[in-house]
C-alpha cells in the first residue's frame, strides 16, 4: 500500500490522500515524498486533470518533518540539500498549472503547514483542537520548506514574524483571521465540497508571489514601516534571548533577505540558514531533550509496567492557598469534580475565586463564555467539612510546610476515604517517608510536588516514599497526565530533586552578592546563562522568609538525627535579609528588589551598602558558577538515584526550575560541555570558591571512561 492514494473523478479533479501505512501520523520523509513526487509527475503529464485536492487519511493532516532524520544530521550540505529537495517538490506542486487545494482535516504543523502554503487555497475543518503553525523554533530550528518565504508574502512581514519567532500554534478560526486559512468547513464532506467548488471557480489559479503584479502585504523589507521594525526587532530579540537561540536570528535573516530578493533566491537563502540550525549544538540539545526524552516520558517511560490506566473522578484538596487553588483550577479544567477544603469558608471561597479570576481573563479574550465559566466553577466545591471528601479517588494535601499540620490533615482525610483512594502531599522539601508515618496506609501515600503558578507550570514531580506501592505511583502518574501536566518520578530525599537543585541557583547568586559582586552583574549573568530570571529576583519570588523557614526546619531535623548540617555560604545572606534588614521578599514588597505600587520593580538601592562591592569577576565566571552549581547538583541526584532516568533529570530541570532550555537540561549541559572538561572546570571552581563545586563522583568516573549521559 502506497503512502499517497491517487483518485481522479469524472470531472478530472484528483484527490491525493496522504496515508502512510503503519503510522498513526503522516511525517515528511522519503516514504511519503517519493510517492507524492510520482503523483505530481502523473498530474503534470495528464492533460485531463483539472485540479488537485490534497488531504489526509489520518486523524491529523501532517505533523511535519521526520525529526529523527534531522537530529542525526551533522553535515550542513546534507541538511541544505534536504531542504532544497523538499522545496523543489513543493514548487512543482504550486506550478503544476492546476488549482491545488489543501483540505486540512486536522493539525498541520511545521512542514505540514509549509505543504499547505504551497497550495493555492486552504480549507480547514473548524475543530478547536486542530493546531496550525510553524513551531520549529521550539526545537532550535526554522521552517526549511519555504515557510519563511511564503508566510510573509501571504500575510505580511510583521504579521508572520511572531508566528515563527514564538512558534505559535493557532486553531482554525484564528488561522483564518490571520489570513493563513481561506475557508472553514463544518465536517469532512463539507471540506471536500468547498475544495471542489473553489477548483471549479478558479481554473487558472496561481500563487500571489508568482503573479508579475505581486505586491507584499504591508510592504517588503525596504518599505518605511518595515525598515523601522527591522531597526529594532533584532535587538529586542537579542535582549530577550541573550543570543542563546541562533534560530531566532536566522528566522529574521531569512525573512529580511527574502524581502529584498525574488522568491527563488529567498528560498535558497532559507535552506542555508536551515542547515546552520540543523547542525547547531542548540538544536541537538533541544531536539534530544524536548522531543525524544519528553516524548518518552509522555509515553510512560517512568510509569510502572503492567498496571491498568486509571482516571480520577473526584479529587480532594486540603488547603485553598495559592497552590491548592491552582491545583483545583487544573483539575476542574479537565472535568474533575473537585473539593477545595480549608479551615474557614472565607479561605475556601478565596481559593475558588482564584479560578473565577482566571476564567474572567479568558472571557475577556474570547476564549470562554459566561456559561462555560459557570459550568467550570460548579465542579469546584469550596468547603470546611471533611465529610465532603467521601468518594474521592485522590486527596492532595497543600497546607503549610509544617509536619504537625500535615499529619493532622492526613489523619482527618484518611478517616473518610475508601480503601483504594490515594493520598498525596504537595510538599516541596519534607521527605515523603516521614510524612507517611502519619498515614494508616503508607502504601497509598505519595508526593505530588506542583510548581507555582500551577495554571502555567507544566511539571509535577512525583515522589515515591519507601512504602509507596507501584499501583499508587501508576495512579499518580495517570492523574498528572489527566490534568495535562508532565510527570517526572523521583525517590524520597530531602528537597527531592527539583527543590534541591533549584536552591543552588539563588544560593550561588546570594553568595556572589556576599562576595561583593555587583547585584546587576549577578542578575545579568543569570539571564545570559539562559535562566528565565536572575537569581536574586527568583529568590524574592520564592520569598526569603520561606527559605528561612525551610532552613530552620532542616536544622531541627539534622539536630534530631544527631547530625551537623553543612551550610551553604548563601545562608548568611538569607538570615541577614530576613532577620537584620526585614526584607523577606516580593510578597512583603521588599527583598533584593523594591516593588513600588503601580511601578516597576528595581534592585534595592541599599544592596551595595549592605553588601559592599569588591573586585569584579569576569562575567563568564559568574555564569559558570551559576550553571555549574545547578548541573553538578543534578548529577549528584542522578548518582544517588534520587532521580532514576536521564530524561526525568533533564526535563525536570527545564520544566521544574527553568534551567536554560537551549542547553537541553542539566545533564545535557554536561554532555555538551564535555564531561572531562566539566570535571576539570568544576575542580578549578572548587579550589577557588569551595567544596560545593567538587564534581560529583559519577562525573569523575564518566570522565575516565569517556562516557556521557544517555537517555
Amino acid at each position: 500500500m502506497t503512502a499517497v492514494q491517487y483518485n481522479k473523478d469524472a470531472d478530472g479533479i484528483v484527490t491525493l490522500v496522504l496515508d502512510m501505512p503503519g503510522r498513526s501520523m503522516n511525517v515528511l520523509n522519503e516514504e511519503l515524498t517519493g510517492p507524492f513526487g510520482d503523483a505530481i509527475t502523473q498530474i503534470e503529464n495528464d492533460a485531463s486533470v483539472t485540479g488537485v485536492i490534497l488531504t489526509s487519511g489520518k486523524k491529523e493532516f501532517l505533523a511535519g518533518a521526520d525529526i529523527e532524520k534531522v537530529y542525526a544530521m551533522t553535515d550542513p550540505q546534507q541538511a541544505f540539500e534536504m531542504a532544497e529537495a523538499y522545496k523543489a517538490f513543493l514548487r512543482r506542486l504550486e506550478k503544476c498549472g492546476r488549482p491545488v487545494v489543501a483540505a486540512l482535516n486536522g493539525t498541520a504543523l511545521g512542514g505540514g503547514l509549509e505543504l499547505a502554503l504551497a497550495c493555492h487555497y486552504r480549507v480547514a475543518i473548524n475543530d478547536p483542537k486542530t493546531k496550525i503553525g510553524l513551531p520549529e523554533v521550539k526545537l532550535g530550528l526554522l521552517p526549511g520548506g519555504g515557510g519563511t518565504q511564503r508566510l510573509p508574502r501571504l500575510i505580511g512581514i510583521q504579521a508572520s514574524l511572531p508566528l515563527m519567532l514564538e512558534g505559535k500554534e493557532l486553531n482554525p478560526e484564528k488561522a483564518k483571521a490571520a489570513g493563513i486559512i481561506h475557508e472553514l468547513a463544518s465536517d469532512h464532506d463539507d471540506m471536500l465540497a468547498k475544495a471542489r467548488a473553489w477548483i471549479v471557480a478558479n481554473p487558472k489559479a496561481m500563487q500571489p508571489w508568482d503573479d508579475k503584479k505581486f505586491k507584499w502585504p504591508g510592504g517588503d523589507s525596504k518599505s518605511p514601516a518595515n525598515v523601522q521594525m527591522w531597526a529594532i526587532a533584532p535587538s529586542m530579540a537579542s535582549a530577550k534571548s541573550q543570543g542563546n537561540y541562533p534560530a531566532l536570528t536566522h528566522i529574521m535573516s531569512c525573512v529580511f533577505e527574502g524581502g529584498i530578493t525574488d522568491f527563488e533566491t529567498g528560498c535558497r537563502v532559507e535552506s542555508r540558514y536551515f542547515a546552520a540550525c540543523v547542525v547547531s549544538q542548540v538544536s541537538k540539545n533541544m531536539i534530544g531533550t524536548l522531543w525524544f526524552q519528553l516524548g518518552g516520558i509522555n509515553k510512560g517511560s517512568s510509569r510502572p509496567d503492567g498496571i491498568e490506566r486509571s482516571k480520577v473522578g473526584k479529587l480532594g484538596i486540603l488547603g485553598a492557598g495559592m497552590m491548592g487553588a491552582g491545583i483545583a483550577y487544573a483539575a476542574a479544567k479537565v472535568g474533575i469534580e473537585t473539593v477545595l477544603l480549608d479551615t474557614s469558608q472565607d479561605n475556601a471561597d478565596k481559593g475558588k475565586a482564584y479560578s473565577a479570576a482566571l476564567l474572567d481573563k479568558q472571557i475577556k479574550r474570547g476564549r470562554m463564555t459566561a456559561q462555560g465559566k459557570d459550568e467550570f466553577l460548579a465542579r469546584i466545591k469550596a468547603t470546611t467539612d471533611y465529610a465532603d471528601l467521601k468518594g474521592c479517588d485522590l486527596v492532595i494535601e497543600a497546607v503549610f510546610e509544617d509536619r504537625g499540620i500535615k499529619a493532622d490533615v492526613t489523619q482527618k482525610a484518611e478517616a473518610l476515604l475508601g480503601k483504594n483512594a490515594i493520598f498525596a502531599s504537595n510538599t516541596s522539601t519534607l521527605p515523603i517517608t516521614g510524612l507517611a508515618q502519619a498515614s494508616v496506609r503508607p502504601r497509598n501515600f505519595i508526593g505530588l510536588h506542583f510548581f507555582s503558578p500551577v495554571d502555567k507550570m507544566p511539571l509535577v514531580e512525583i515522589i515515591k516514599g519507601k512504602k509507596t506501592a507501584p499501583e499508587t505511583l501508576a495512579r499518580a502518574f495517570d492523574f498528572v497526565q489527566q490534568i495535562k501536566k508532565t510527570p517526572i518520578v523521583v525517590n524520597d530525599a530531602r528537597g527531592f530533586y527539583t527543590s534541591r537543585c533549584f536552591a543552588t541557583y539563588p544560593m550561588e547568586g546570594m553568595t556572589l552578592l556576599a562576595e561583593g559582586q555587583h547585584p546587576r552583574a549577578i542578575e545579568m549573568a543569570g539571564l545570559q546563562a539562559g535562566m528565565p530570571v536572575g537569581p536574586l529576583a527568583v529568590q524574592d519570588e520564592v520569598s526569603l522568609s520561606l527559605s528561612m523557614h525551610v532552613l530552620e526546619q532542616t536544622r531541627k531535623d539534622y539536630a534530631a538525627e544527631g547530625k551537623t548540617m553543612s551550610e551553604h555560604p548563601g545562608v548568611a545572606v538569607v538570615e541577614k535579609m530576613c532577620k537584620t534588614l526585614d526584607r523577606p521578599g516580593k510578597k512583603a514588597g521588599k527583598g533584593f528588589y523594591d516593588y513600588p505600587a503601580g511601578g516597576q520593580k528595581h534592585l534595592w538601592s541599599g544592596l551595595t551598602e549592605q553588601f559592599p562591592l569588591a573586585e569584579q569577576l569576569p562575567q563568564q565566571e559568574l555564569i559558570d558558577r551559576l550553571m555549574f552549581a545547578q548541573a553538578n547538583e543534578a548529577a549528584k541526584c542522578y548518582e544517588e538515584k534520587v532521580v532514576e532516568s536521564v530524561a526525568d533529570t533533564n526535563i525536570g530541570s527545564i520544566f521544574g526550575w527553568g534551567f536554560a532550555p537551549f542547553q537541553g537540561g542539566a545533564l545535557q549541559f554536561i554532555n555538551a560541555y564535555g564531561v572531562d572538561n566539566f570535571v576539570k572546570r568544576s575542580k578549578e571552581l572548587a579550589k577557588q570558591y569551595g567544596e560545593r563545586f567538587k564534581p560529583a563522583r559519577i562525573l569523575v568516573r564518566m570522565a575516565k571512561e569517556g562516557s556521557t549521559f544517555n537517555a
